[in-house]
């Protein structure tokens, strides 16, 4: 960041000075080249007046006039401004022309000879033109340094409100997912102590990976799963034999990075609202890869008295991971919940590009 800063000074640093360079050949060298010609040494310090006049209102514009009445939204008395500038210059350079009889002195030294007349008004019009452009280039910088310096702003303030609200929505995931766990758990210590030892083991195991291997912000495809497996290995404990679960992962797997804890919501809510202790019921969940995609698919039955919703109802995770798609992977994933297929089941199919 601060190298960038530096080039950036460095390369605005360099386009004022060759700008100025520029401005003073025009002033200066390009008027000495006939070396039979030999202007008075008056008008070279008329040359110079002029070029210290135009660095200041250069300036004088960018640096306050832009900021204090252009970008506050008073064009009228900007215009003005400038127009009492432009004035004030050609009355400075008609008095050095006047006092010091420029046109006459200019005159001679073109025409030796005496012939023709002095020219008491023509340096009005190069000078009018280079004040105007001048104060264009003055406010067309000033103009392009504000929107440069506004960009780069709003572009600070998005990134760092996207990274508070990523960090809010996976802190706001975690507890959710803990709190069904250690409910989970509770329940099996007055059933199976063993299980539960086993249960607390897999969970310990779990939040390691949550407090330690997703800080960097994502984790590897293999992790992640080897997550989701826990967690599935965990519900299973709880579940009859009524209920059916069947996890199909890709073989062989193609690591790749991915956002931690992205697919474990879609896995929950399957769960919560596809399993039932009385009735049939089965989850099914799917992992593919295309090449850079990951497609997942999860099917589970749907009672009446669970409805899912990923917006409504106990879904915070849900509705949390459409939330952090939207950020971390923007228009680079599709995700089609269909609530109600024709075989009585609750359908979620994601295909996201991790390239």
């Amino acid at each position: 960041m601060a190298a960038t800063r530096f080039s950036r000074r460095y390369v605005s640093l360099l386009s004022h000075l060759l700008g100025w360079g520029l401005l003073g050949y025009l002033l200066f060298f390009s008027q000495s080249f006939n070396s039979e010609i030999h202007l008075p040494d008056l008008f070279w310090i008329r040359q110079g007046i002029f070029f210290g006049l135009m660095v200041g209102t250069f300036y004088l514009n960018s640096q306050l006039l832009v900021p204090r009445f252009l970008l506050s939204g008073q064009t009228g008395r900007y215009l003005l401004v400038l127009a009492g500038i432009v004035i004030s210059i050609l009355f400075i350079l008609w008095c050095i022309e006047s006092w010091f009889n420029l046109p006459i002195l200019v005159h001679r030294a073109f025409h030796p000879d005496g012939k023709g007349q002095p020219k008491f008004y023509g340096w009005i019009q190069p000078a009018v033109f280079t004040i105007l452009l001048v104060l264009g280039i003055s406010t067309s910088m000033a103009l392009l340094q504000k929107w440069q310096t506004d960009t780069n702003l709003r572009l600070a303030l998005e990134q760092a409100k996207t990274t508070s609200e990523l960090s809010f929505l996976k802190a706001q995931i975690n507890p959710h997912f803990f709190f069904n766990t250690l409910n989970n758990i509770y329940a099996l210590t007055l059933l199976d102590v063993e299980t539960a030892r086993e249960a607390l083991h897999r969970l310990s195991r779990m939040m390691r990976y949550v407090l330690y291997d997703t800080q960097a912000g994502t984790t590897l495809l293999s992790k992640e799963l080897s997550f989701v497996g826990d967690y599935i290995q965990l519900m299973q404990l709880r579940l009859t034999d009524k209920v059916t679960v069947t996890l199909n992962s890709p073989n062989p797997l193609h690591d790749q990075p991915i956002a931690p804890m992205l697919l474990l919501p879609f896995v929950e809510n399957a769960f919560k609202h596809g399993v039932s202790a009385l009735q049939p019921s089965w989850i099914t969940i799917t992992l593919q890869q295309q090449q850079n995609k990951l497609l997942l698919d999860v099917r589970n039955t749907l009672f009446a008295e669970k409805t899912p919703s990923l917006e409504a109802g106990n879904g915070i995770g849900l509705t949390n991971t459409r939330r952090r798609l939207d950020l971390l992977y923007p228009d680079q994933y599709v995700l089609a919940i269909n609530e109600h297929t024709p075989a009585g089941e609750y359908h979620v199919h994601l295909t996201l590009n991790l390239s």
